[in-house]
């Protein structure tokens, strides 16, 4: 048993690595959002799709209740990256990263209202440990300033993500992760075609490649694994061990773009790191309980 919660600890951690892919990608991508995330789920689609298929996974959907909550939950992720794009696009991946990961907190706030959970008031102790951490990481505040404005499209990039995975949490044990990622997507790619149309688009012919390792790493692989994890280990869990991912693309960030981080960096992602220890030693307990059921 512990060592079926280490493996599954383990792939929780690998998608929040390949998750975090997206502050650095994103940073190398100069397109309008919505073009960059149509292809990113339009790419993404044919991995997942193949996948599937490879796998033998079923991509029927059981009822118009469940078809519906699909494409709630796709508009919600559609919100979240488009606004996460325009965050990387005014400040830079720690800050954007950062003020994405408020998302915890709002899950252990809404959690309870989604599904059938109690009200757990350590989650909302490990959310203002990483709010703290931001806090430190975040300059003055000023709403004239593009990394402020940054900042506010986090949180509200985070609101949006939280929102999509309290809906798919609910269908974690019926479907699929694969089959639920490639619903998100081919919905997402339906939605957002008209902007192909009415923004610039000629930017995918020279960034194709970041937008190609976006679509498989970040998308395909990353946020298919994650909403995988979501059998063994509750939305809230989940999120506060995925606070680990501004650590992850800071690092990359350095090597690949160069942003040094400060000691504020330092300090504030010692204080996120300590909510991911933490989150893992209690979801031991919950983990498996949930196996034994």
């Amino acid at each position: 048993m512990k060592d079926q919660h280490i493996k599954q600890l383990f792939e929780l951690l690998l998608a929040t690595l390949f998750i975090s892919t997206s502050g650095v990608l994103g940073k190398y991508i100069d397109m309008p959002p919505p073009v960059t995330v149509w292809w990113r789920a339009f790419l993404a689609s044919f991995f997942i799709y193949a996948y599937c298929r490879y796998r033998k996974i079923s991509l029927k959907i059981d009822s118009k209740k469940d078809l519906f909550t699909f494409i709630l939950s796709s508009l919600f992720m559609g919100g979240h990256w488009i606004t996460y794009f325009y965050s990387l696009q005014l400040s830079n991946v720690a800050l954007a990263m950062l003020s994405l990961f408020t998302f915890p907190v709002i899950t252990s706030l809404l959690e309870p209202l989604f599904i059938n959970v109690k009200f757990n008031p350590v989650h909302i102790i490990l959310g203002l440990i990483v709010l703290v951490g931001i806090y430190i990481l975040v300059p003055d505040f000023n709403l004239n300033s593009s990394q402020s404005k940054g900042v506010l499209l986090g949180v509200l990039s985070a609101l949006f993500y939280s929102l999509r995975l309290l809906l798919l949490k609910q269908h974690t044990n019926k479907y699929d992760g694969s089959m639920l990622m490639f619903y998100q997507i081919i919905i997402l790619s339906i939605v957002l075609l008209p902007v192909l149309f009415t923004m610039e688009t000629s930017g995918i012919r020279t960034q194709f490649p970041f937008v190609f390792l976006l679509a498989l790493l970040t998308t395909a692989i990353g946020h298919t694994l994650f909403l995988q994890s979501l059998k063994y280990f509750t939305a809230s869990t989940a999120s506060i061990i995925s606070s680990v991912q501004p650590i992850f693309g800071i690092i990359l960030a350095y090597f690949f773009l160069n942003e040094v981080p400060t000691w504020n960096t330092f300090w504030g992602g010692l204080l996120i790191l300590s909510t991911v220890v933490i989150e893992s030693i209690r979801s031991r307990k919950n983990f498996d309980k949930l196996i034994n059921d």
